[in-house]
């Protein structure tokens, strides 16, 4: 049935977060993270994906980096980055950032054209700046607080924001409109891999630098986040508040 994945992908990731606000009150050590209250569930989601990553997508990331070559390894990803510009002109247009939402709606016009569906990052040797933009994001931007840092089993780390606005994202998303059920797990899964096998540099750093990769993670994140909502430039944050 058409849509079925989708269906269940994102019935999933609503019940874990239904999960994660009746969970509230698990929590580990004696220092409580204001912006982690659920600690000891995300920890313990965290431990899952770590092994789920060990056992499978590592591998698969490392075999595809090894068998790819790097021109169609990049080709790949800028075509993934390509589609990723649609969502990201509905959400500055979302945001009333109307040059960025052209600028974003010129880039898959101009990838999509000379750049051979997006194989080719022409855009951005024209100088068309990318930015990026989810409805996580958005929800920031129109003044919905994170709430609270989240672990989602698969998806990794996250927020009781930016969890509502992965679904949506969904929608914005090209991929999500494909009609062969085949062609869209596809796309899917080689999305995943492409990006997992971007990452195993960084992984590695995480690994040996980092006295808990959870803290580690976790503060980047919401770092990462706050500096996405406020494009850069976050205002000074209370130290006795979570982040936004």
């Amino acid at each position: 049935m058409k849509g079925e994945p989708l269906f269940v992908r994102f019935k999933t990731t609503l019940l874990v977060f239904m999960a994660v606000l009746l969970s509230g009150c698990a929590t580990t050590g004696d220092y409580q993270d204001p912006r982690d209250p659920i600690e000891g569930f995300n920890r313990s989601v965290y431990s899952f994906n770590e092994g789920l990553d060990n056992m499978l997508m590592k591998p698969l990331a490392r075999g595809y980096k090894a068998i790819t070559p790097a021109p169609v390894d990049t080709g790949i990803s800028n075509f993934f980055s390509n589609l990723a510009d649609v969502g990201s002109a509905i959400n500055n247009l979302l945001q009333f950032k109307l040059e960025r939402a052209v600028s974003d709606v010129g880039r898959v016009l101009v990838n999509s054209t000379i750049g051979l569906l997006g194989f080719i990052d022409v855009a951005s040797n024209m100088n068309m700046q990318k930015y990026g933009e989810d409805f996580g994001q958005t929800l920031g931007a129109w003044g919905m607080d994170p709430g609270p840092y989240i672990v989602l089993p698969f998806f990794g780390p996250s927020s009781g924001r930016d969890t509502v606005g992965l679904v949506v994202d969904w929608y914005t998303d090209p991929v999500a409109y494909v009609d062969s059920t085949r062609w869209r797990n596809s796309l899917i899964g080689l999305r995943a891999i492409d990006t997992r096998a971007d990452l195993l540099s960084a992984s590695r750093v995480l690994e040996e630098a980092a006295l808990d990769p959870y803290e580690f993670q976790r503060d980047a994140y919401l770092q990462k986040r706050r500096n996405d909502v406020y494009d850069g430039a976050p205002p000074p944050e209370p130290l006795d508040e979570p982040y936004d």
